[in-house]
């Protein structure tokens, strides 16, 4: 079986369970263009921690971790299998790699996890472990998180990082709207599909300083660090492609990529 890819997904706002729209077109999409995975291992945007945190919970609850959302919102479940094996065998490649790793046997799957899987696997039949993020360690930190994970893609698991391309809620107020975009969203998505398919990860981990826009776009790192897990799982040499799903709200842009190519670190 050849590697699998690692996936970045755009999860945006807990409605995208309910409407589902573009996005839940193009991961249905992708789901049937790639191999059946064995396993998932996801980080999502909503577990942060100081030191990466593996869940390890044989059956995780599906987590509602959002307030004031219609009532058959939190009605969903997602009730995939948790994978014990897999999560101590992710602790162990992170551990390898010196990145301080603890397993957490009781975590759930937050709506960065199940609101993208229930789109892309809605049988919820693929063993999932969700991973945290490490905002204070920055994009390097998650970089390396990626390649420690990197041989899971040979063994047929999926490597997803899940989070929003462009993450600013202080815009939920500024009026903006499909006929009315924010002026930043598409100088930033641009740059970064640009850096991506240039494999530019030094400008990519310097995004703050260097990418137009990203105080705006990114007013806090945390949905755009599952970026650098994902990037990272493929290594130097992946190639990035760009699955557009629209920009929601006006300045959620929900842009999903496939990181295809280099070969899993030993």
């Amino acid at each position: 079986m050849p590697a699998l890819p690692s996936l970045y997904v755009s999860h945006g706002s807990p409605m995208t369970a309910l409407q589902p729209g573009a996005t839940g077109a193009r991961l249905a999409e992708l789901a049937q263009a790639l191999p059946r995975p064995a396993g998932i291992v996801i980080a999502s945007a909503h577990w942060l921690a100081h030191s990466p945190l593996v869940g390890g919970a044989t059956q995780p609850e599906t987590v509602h971790d959002f307030h004031g959302f219609p009532p058959e919102l939190y009605r969903l479940r997602y009730p995939a299998p948790g994978a014990p094996a897999l999560a101590a065998h992710v602790v162990d490649l992170l551990d390898r790699a010196g990145l301080a790793p603890q397993l957490d046997p009781q975590r759930g799957l937050d709506h960065g996890v199940w609101v993208p899987l229930r789109l892309l696997y809605p049988a919820a039949d693929i063993p999932v472990v969700p991973l945290s993020i490490q905002p204070g360690l920055g994009p390097a930190h998650q970089y390396a998180v990626g390649r420690a994970l990197a041989p899971l893609r040979e063994e047929g698991v999926l490597v997803i990082g899940s989070g929003s391309i462009t993450h600013n809620l202080h815009d939920f107020r500024a009026g903006y709207s499909s006929e009315r975009e924010a002026p930043y969203v598409r100088p930033f998505t641009g740059w970064i599909e640009q850096k991506l398919a240039a494999r530019d990860v030094d400008a990519l981990l310097d995004y703050r300083r260097q990418a137009p826009f990203a105080q705006r776009a990114h007013p806090t790192d945390e949905h755009l660090l599952p970026l650098f897990v994902a990037l990272g799982a493929t290594g130097d040499g992946a190639s990035a492609q760009r699955i557009d799903a629209g920009i929601d709200l006006g300045f959620l842009a929900m842009d999903i990529y496939r990181f295809d190519g280099a070969q899993a670190a030993g």
